[in-house]
């Protein structure tokens, strides 16, 4: 039994690793070491049991690591399935055409919500929605819509999550989401970010399972509740035609 730990163990720590390189293309071993919170020699053996399998790579001339291209392959692999990112990636650009704002694609990850593909608005003043941001699930039109059409048991975890923001009244959002549910839609304005709203519509998959968020967001002075609410069909018919898309 206390192998079987210790195997867990070594396994979550070598992923957390992995992690390290979400936000840096290539860290020093005194670098990973302080991000996962490990002694050095113990993240010196998970190092050479990752580049041992390729997943790590080590530039000898300058003793750093990145991602190596067995990684690449997975990812490969991935994009031969129905991943929404991709699949969907051309009709976000037309989206983004029609409506002139920055529109992202957003999935449930826990207690948050993940940005996983964004098409930036041409306009000089936009919204820029970098990929893999991660927002909590209580504001923002995005995490509406999650919570809405996801599945019941969401929000009676959320609602009774002990880390509910004190300043964030709970009867409130149980009627946003109502109304959300009600609309086929959710809006936000400046309720993550000063002087940024977002509109936001479900992408449901043939068989009705909620696969992703699909929400077109600005500045706050140029996406207007009345602008949202006029291009909250278009949205919508956006999202439903990227659902007859998915499995």
């Amino acid at each position: 039994m206390e192998d079987g730990k210790l195997t867990v163990r070594a396994v979550e720590r070598a992923l957390d690793i992995l992690l390290c390189f979400t936000e840096s293309t290539e860290l020093s071993l005194t670098e990973i070491a302080g991000k996962v919170k490990l002694h050095k020699s113990t993240v010196h053996r998970l190092l050479a049991s990752l580049e041992g399998k390729g997943f790590i790579l080590r530039d000898v001339s300058t003793e750093k690591y990145r991602l190596g291209f067995r990684l690449w392959e997975l990812s490969a692999n991935l994009a031969q399935t129905d991943d929404p990112s991709l699949l969907l990636l051309p009709e976000m650009e037309r989206l983004r055409d029609l409506v002139g704002e920055t529109v992202s694609l957003y999935v449930r990850d826990g207690k948050e919500r993940v940005r996983i593909q964004a098409v930036q608005s041409s306009q000089a003043i936009r919204r820029v929605a970098p990929v893999g941001a991660r927002m909590p699930l209580y504001v923002g039109a995005s995490s509406k819509v999650l919570v809405a059409f996801g599945e019941p048991m969401v929000v009676s975890e959320m609602l009774l999550d002990p880390e509910w923001p004190a300043s964030l009244d709970r009867d409130l959002f149980v009627q946003q989401l109502q109304e959300t549910k009600r609309l086929g839609y959710a809006t936000s304005v400046e309720e993550r970010e000063p002087g940024a709203a977002a509109v936001s519509a479900p992408i449901l998959n043939r068989a009705g399972r909620l696969i992703a968020a699909l929400a077109v967001s600005g500045p706050s002075n140029r996406l207007t509740l009345e602008k949202m609410q006029e291009q909250a069909p278009l949205i919508m018919e956006a999202a439903k035609r990227m659902g007859t898309m998915l499995k």
